[in-house]
């Protein structure tokens, strides 16, 4: 693998990685990955390093773009652009390149199979916090519990100033289920980001809401970035595809915090009908013996699906946890 793709991938902090070179190589031909390399820079300031005319590399950058590979920012004129500054963001970006061919998003779930594991783990132990956190579902939280804005799907929606809704990037290579694959929400700088590429639809809020409700129903957790401000996405997370739960589910590597709450059962509503059983990613909850439902606090994640489709109401979203939520990096 030539040295500059090895570089682009230890930009992201996988310079040790088999896949993620082949990867850049397979998105960027050689001059697109020297412009990388010279980033982040301003068009002019880029084609005086690289030697090539202004005009070139601003049709460069635009490809880039496209591609998922360059973002430019607006706080300068001209624009400076910057390559993706993380793994989650590469992956997120590239994959819904709307030319990407098939063996792209291929080797894509090749390195979420077989290194994104290891390289979980290693997230774990530089992170003070995982970088995505769960929010519970819309309906789950009763009006006496002091439920905080970024924690409400519904506040969240209603105060955005744009909203769209793209393809989810790890069920559209994984193919692991048959859930709603135009399912990730992106809010306002994000939302304009996939627009302006041409990878999202807008939704009206009341669009997103609907959205949002439909993937309760389909068993789907909402996770955002563990941060106080929802400004970036609500993926709708199956158990099987993304990014977060099966490397804690398989591997117990946490990569998502929970939410603030906990489900609690009250057991002269529960009539054992394991509805609830069926909605847990997390074997949070239990029976025995014909006794009704039990919940274990430690392995509830507080995603509320339980809920949506208990048929007694027996079950309700109660505070166990504080809050403390901080932005967070995946390197530096």
């Amino acid at each position: 693998m030539e040295a500059q793709y090895t570089e682009l991938a230890r930009r992201i902090g996988l310079g040790q990685s088999q896949r993620i070179p082949m990867l850049f190589k397979m998105i960027a031909n050689a001059d697109e990955a020297d412009l990388l390399l010279v980033l982040p820079a301003d068009p002019p300031t880029a084609a005086a390093k690289l030697g090539r005319s202004e005009h070139e590399v601003r049709s460069m950058l635009d490809t880039l773009f496209i591609k998922g590979l360059v973002f430019p920012s607006r706080k300068t004129d001209p624009p400076t652009y910057r390559m993706g500054r993380d793994l989650v963001q590469f992956h997120d970006a590239t994959i819904l390149w709307l030319d990407a061919p098939k063996e792209f998003l291929d080797l894509w779930q090749e390195f979420m199979e077989t290194e994104w594991p290891d390289v979980a783990k290693a997230f774990g132990r530089i992170l003070p916090r995982p970088f995505t956190r769960v929010i519970p579902v819309g309906i789950t939280v009763p009006a006496r519990t002091h439920i905080l804005a970024f924690e409400d799907v519904r506040e969240i929606v209603e105060k955005a100033r744009k909203l769209a809704v793209t393809k989810c990037t790890c069920r559209l290579t994984a193919h692991k289920c048959d859930k709603k694959l135009e399912a990730c929400l992106q809010v306002n700088n994000a939302a304009e980001y996939s627009l302006s590429r041409g990878t999202g639809r807008e939704l009206s809020k009341q669009e997103a809401l609907e959205l949002l409700r439909e993937c309760e129903e389909q068993g789907l957790i909402h996770v955002v970035m563990n941060k106080q401000d929802v400004d970036h996405f609500i993926c709708n997370c199956c158990a099987c595809c993304c990014q977060t739960m099966p490397i804690l589910i398989q591997h117990g590597v946490r990569v998502v915090e929970p939410s603030r709450f906990a489900a609690r059962v009250d057991p002269e509503l529960c009539e054992v009908c394991e509805t609830c059983l069926d909605r847990c990613f997390f074997s949070a909850i239990t029976m025995e013996n014909g006794e009704t439902a039990r919940v274990n606090e430690e392995k509830c994640l507080g995603c509320g699906l339980c809920q949506v489709t208990c048929p007694t109401g027996a079950i309700s979203m109660v505070e166990v946890r504080q809050t403390d939520y901080v932005p967070q990096k995946l390197f530096g």
